[in-house]
């Protein structure tokens, strides 16, 4: 798939902006704080519905108006979509499908197949464990809807037993109640730590592949699921974790707590490994990313690479540039030095200042 081209409305510093995109490498340039990765935002937010950046869609609206839209057209296996998103300060945002109102947000996912890259990204394996979960649930969620609305019910129910947990102090009648969200946690708990245990095999044995090549075979990294609960276990443990819950007033069991186990050579990297280590393995589980939705969907992801280069030395740099030159990418970064050293084909070179897009001649970067 490959995205066709972008308009912009009062969407963050954008009073208005059309691009049309190069099927293949798309470059965004310019000094910091200029609205490079808004660009990369809205992009992301007609993939998701959400924003990487914030939960609150009035935070996507220019500061002088009420509203925003954002139009995005991609071609994906030869069919053409244009997804058209009205966002509004005070109520739901207004999505459209090639004209068509889409009922539920959740509805889009898998249209728009996207893969975010920050340098936020690069610290997923010091991160807390509630950065792991994302990044495996926004995965699977563009790959199987199922997955989502489970996970977005799941979320539902945990929300509504914790505010149970709470009036339970004030009222102990309802105690008889939790059995009845507590049935309901099984069920999509189940559900959902049997999908992040097999996307996690699958993650597995991609990254351990890429990250022998990147290390040049110095290094094995190992990933393994880390559940908060075994399935054959969550109903008793969540019932022996009653009292403990209503004490905290939240509850303990279940699949919000999962992590992810990241090793190297059979060491912890969360917590003994350097650096240098974590960016790596960092590097592999998003090069990884682009592998897992190739083989599921059969068709190449879009890469969104949000200055990501001035944090990576310049082996890592090439060998990232290397593995996306069969994908859509839409880079930003604040110049143009190291694609040129590198000799990295540039298709298409947007200057973007002040909240102004003005397409550049490419340079010559001695490619053939």
């Amino acid at each position: 798939m490959f995205i066709k081209s972008l308009e912009l409305e009062n969407y963050r510093n954008y009073k208005e902006l059309n691009m049309e995109f190069d099927k293949n490498t798309n470059i965004l340039y310019g000094d910091n704080a200029q609205g490079k990765t808004n660009i990369l935002e809205s992009i992301y937010v007609c993939g998701t519905t959400k924003s990487h950046r914030t939960n609150k869609d009035k935070e996507l609206i220019n500061f002088e108006k009420d509203e925003s839209h954002i139009r995005l057209s991609v071609e994906k296996n030869d069919i053409s979509y244009r997804i058209d998103m009205h966002i509004k300060k005070n109520k739901p945002k207004g999505i459209a499908l090639n004209g068509v109102p889409v009922k539920k947000a959740s509805d889009l996912y898998g249209i728009v197949n996207c893969i975010f890259f920050s340098p936020e990204d690069l610290y997923i394996i010091k991160s807390g464990p509630s950065e792991r979960r994302r990044f495996t649930d926004v995965i699977i969620s563009q790959l199987d809807k199922v997955y989502l609305e489970d996970l977005i019910s799941y979320n539902k129910i945990i929300d509504n037993r914790n505010k149970l947990l709470k009036d339970i102090q004030t009222n102990n009648s309802l105690r008889e109640t939790l059995d009845v969200w507590d049935m309901q946690l099984c069920d999509y708990g189940k559900r959902i730590i049997n999908k992040r245990k097999e996307f996690i095999k699958d993650l597995k044995s991609i990254s351990k592949e890429i990250h022998h090549r990147i290390t040049g075979g110095e290094e094995i990294l190992d990933i393994e699921y880390e559940p908060n609960v075994d399935v054959d276990n969550i109903e008793k443990d969540l019932f022996l974790s009653r009292d403990r819950d209503l004490i905290n007033r939240s509850t303990s069991v279940g699949p919000h707590r999962d992590d992810m186990i990241i090793m190297i050579n059979d060491v912890d990297i969360r917590k003994y490994g350097s650096q240098g280590q974590q960016r790596t393995a960092a590097l592999s589980l998003k090069l990884s990313e682009i592998e897992l939705v190739k083989n599921k969907i059969n068709t190449m992801p879009v890469l969104l690479l949000d200055d990501v280069l001035s944090e990576l030395d310049s082996k890592r740099q090439t060998l990232l540039l290397e593995s996306i030159s069969e994908i859509q990418t839409i880079i930003t970064c604040t110049g143009l030095d190291e694609f040129i050293k590198n000799r990295f084909n540039l298709d298409k070179i947007f200057r973007v200042e002040s909240g102004r897009v003005s397409e550049e001649i490419k340079p010559d970067t001695g490619r053939i």
